[in-house]
């Protein structure tokens, strides 16, 4: 119907979880201007449960969310960018900041992506909050472990949990948190 901007497809195969999901969306943690966002029910179907079997200490650990912090040196002249790397052997692969949490994951995929980085053996360091929408990108990403210096959100840990994704909050000084898939981190 060219006047409504509408058009009807008939498939030949079932698509019955399609329909169950269509526009269906998970109301999240706020972000940005104080609202919540919305994501939908296929970005957590489509996304795939992640079974690498990477091993990191707790001193890795520390030792990456150091060197985020030491990295941010934007963070610490404005106290409003968020900042995030791919680590992997005790160093950065690759480190992006940006206004917007979201967008340093991004910046982190693009550079991976680009150089054909293998994720499931790597971590991510992160300066901001693991929500839900993080933590589905880390697992699109293919990456077992996150790493945040500030809190996670309920549901951030209850997609983990499902996921298999190893998540580490308030990673700071000598101090973390661990509250997904321990059996990765090991000493």
């Amino acid at each position: 119907d060219m006047n409504k901007g509408l058009a009807w497809v008939e498939t030949s195969n079932d698509f019955s979880l399609g329909e169950k999901l269509f526009l269906k969306r998970y109301l999240t943690s706020c972000c940005g201007k104080g609202r919540s966002s919305f994501y939908f029910a296929n970005d957590a179907r489509l996304t795939k449960p992640i079974t690498g079997n990477l091993a990191i200490t707790t001193e890795q650990i520390l030792s990456y969310s150091s060197m985020l912090d030491n990295r941010s040196e934007l963070f610490h002249l404005t106290g409003g960018v968020h900042g995030g790397a791919i680590c992997g052997n005790g160093a950065f692969d690759y480190f992006a900041a940006d206004i917007g949490r979201h967008n340093v994951l991004d910046k982190l995929y693009g550079q991976a992506f680009l150089a054909g980085v293998d994720l499931s053996t790597r971590a991510i360091t992160f300066s901001g909050r693991v929500s839900s929408e993080i933590l589905i990108k880390a697992t699109k990403m293919g990456c077992p472990v996150l790493i945040g210096r500030s809190a996670p959100t309920d549901l951030a840990l209850k997609l983990a949990d499902q996921l298999g994704v190893t998540v580490v909050g308030f990673a700071r000084a000598d101090r973390m948190n661990i509250y997904t898939h321990p059996e990765r981190i090991v000493d």
